[in-house]
């Protein structure tokens, strides 16, 4: 697949070769689909908690009478029946993290990469970083791509000035080649790929990995 390199200043510069078995390959919207939710299952804190009766402050005296009174029989104002009392089968803190297979979670991040680059929303820039770290410096650069919407930088590397430049952006997201997130990547509106990451992309998703 062939994509157009743009500069800093939104001018062509180029073509670039993707690789079709990272970026051309038939989209699998299960496997998305799979990939979105375990990373949204493992971002859940898990800490809701209720008390039950044997938890909740209060007596254990019996409030009444067994007999006689005309009220349903209780044990003690802890009862899950009275106002106050403790809660039946209530949520408890637990992990709702679980693992998928490495090789379905490559297939995801391919597929992901593909929809975005045979959907036209995918844009490969020269490799640049912000080297005074500064916001205005990036959003100057952005604005020359995308129009406010929600927008993904892939970085050929871990850039921390170009993350320090965007990070109160509130709708730029950046990605590690090495590390994309399945969530962000495939609700990007725009997703802007630095050159090199182009390539380590390719190597990195190499059908040699597959084999590991």
């Amino acid at each position: 697949m062939e994509k157009k390199v743009y500069s800093i200043d939104g001018k062509e510069l180029r073509t670039i070769n993707l690789d079709d078995k990272v970026f051309g390959l038939p989209v699998n919207e299960d496997v998305i689909y799979y990939a979105i939710t375990n990373e949204l299952a493992n971002k859940r804190v898990g800490t809701a908690c209720t008390k039950t009766r044997a938890e909740v402050h209060g007596s254990n005296a019996k409030p009444y009478k067994q007999k006689g009174t005309g009220n349903a029989r209780r044990g003690d104002k802890k009862s899950p029946i009275t106002v106050g009392g403790g809660t039946i089968f209530g949520p408890k803190p637990r992990d709702y993290s679980y693992a998928i297979p490495k090789k379905e979670k490559r297939l995801a991040m391919k597929s992901i990469l593909s929809l975005q680059a045979q959907s036209d929303r995918l844009t490969v820039v020269e490799d640049f970083t912000v080297e005074s770290g500064k916001t205005k410096d990036l959003v100057k650069i952005l604005n020359n791509f995308t129009k406010g919407e929600r927008t993904v930088i892939l970085l050929k590397d871990d850039d921390k000035l170009i993350k320090q430049a965007g990070r109160n952006l509130p709708n730029v997201y950046f990605l590690s080649y090495n590390r994309l997130r399945a969530h962000d990547l495939y609700y990007g509106r725009k997703v802007i790929m630095l050159e090199g990451a182009a390539k380590n992309l390719s190597d990195f998703y190499a059908e040699s990995k597959e084999a590991e």
